[in-house]
């Protein structure tokens, strides 16, 4: 967890509920919400989990590369760029 992210009790959340949302659109910083002292859910505003969603989406495709390049199933740039230049030929 980052040190520099907002942890709050549960019952902030209940009672401050408004003023969490005014906050996290302006900051745009988590807020890790506890319950019994243990952390149970991050809070977040719309734009950050979207972003948080796009980066995961590009980490698992090039994860996805990687895999790929170390299975041996990929082919050399000049084979693409010579089929490429096939089919402008045609």
């Amino acid at each position: 967890m980052n040190f520099s992210t907002q942890v709050k009790p549960i019952s902030y959340l209940k009672s401050h509920a408004a003023d969490i949302v005014k906050t996290l659109s302006v900051t745009r910083e988590p807020l890790v919400i506890t319950q019994n002292g243990e952390a149970k859910l991050v809070v977040m505003d719309v734009h950050s989990y979207e972003e948080h969603e796009a980066t995961l989406a590009l980490l698992k495709i090039l994860a996805l590369g990687q895999r790929e390049i170390e299975e041996g199933q990929f082919r050399s740039a000049d084979d693409v760029f010579a089929d490429l230049d096939k089919e402008d030929a045609e």
